[in-house]
């Protein structure tokens, strides 16, 4: 009998390992970050791609198509880097799920949540939004989960006290409040 439970045991232990590899592979993406990305999917595919086809064509009516022509090379270049990045987006959408708002945390820090957080050292307030890796901009106050802070506040609580690693040292965030 006891074989039998360590049996299910296990089995149920596979599902969820299984389960959990599952969402491991998923990148989860906020609205705005979504829609961002596929604002830029449109523009590269549908105005950038033919843009540079056009060129490209140009060059050739013109025979200007000789080993010195430093104009047509640049223009491969760019094609190469536009291809490379539209391959990229399109590897992204593949693996790219869209976070419903609704299920965004406000009773811890998670993925779209929107942490105002205090400075312990220098008492400073902000606020930053925790993203996947994608779709941050620290610029726009926008940290990646894969971030030292943005590890550090995954999880985190109002009231809580997050710890994390810098090149200045040791930072020290109190969580005032979590929002969508």
């Amino acid at each position: 009998m006891a074989g039998h439970f360590e049996m299910a045991e296990l089995s149920n232990a596979m599902r969820n390992i299984d389960s959990m590899s599952e969402s491991v592979s998923i990148t989860w993406l906020t609205p705005e970050g979504y829609a961002s990305l596929q604002q830029e999917l449109e523009h590269l595919t549908l105005e950038k791609r033919p843009e540079i086809a056009s060129r490209i064509r140009e060059s050739q009516e013109h025979g200007e198509f000789s080993e010195d022509n430093s104009e047509l090379d640049e223009v491969k270049f760019e094609q190469a880097i536009v291809e490379s990045r539209i391959s990229e987006l399109k590897s992204i959408f593949g693996a790219a799920q869209q976070l419903d708002p609704e299920t965004i945390p406000t009773d811890h820090v998670g993925i779209g949540s929107t942490a105002k957080v205090e400075d312990m050292e220098f008492g400073d307030t902000f606020e930053v939004r925790v993203v996947a890796s994608i779709e941050a901009d620290p610029s726009r106050d926008l940290i990646s989960n894969e971030s030292p802070m943005g590890m550090a506040l995954l999880g985190a609580t109002k009231g809580e006290v997050v710890e994390f690693e810098t090149p200045d040292g040791v930072k020290k965030y109190k969580v005032l409040g979590i929002r969508r």
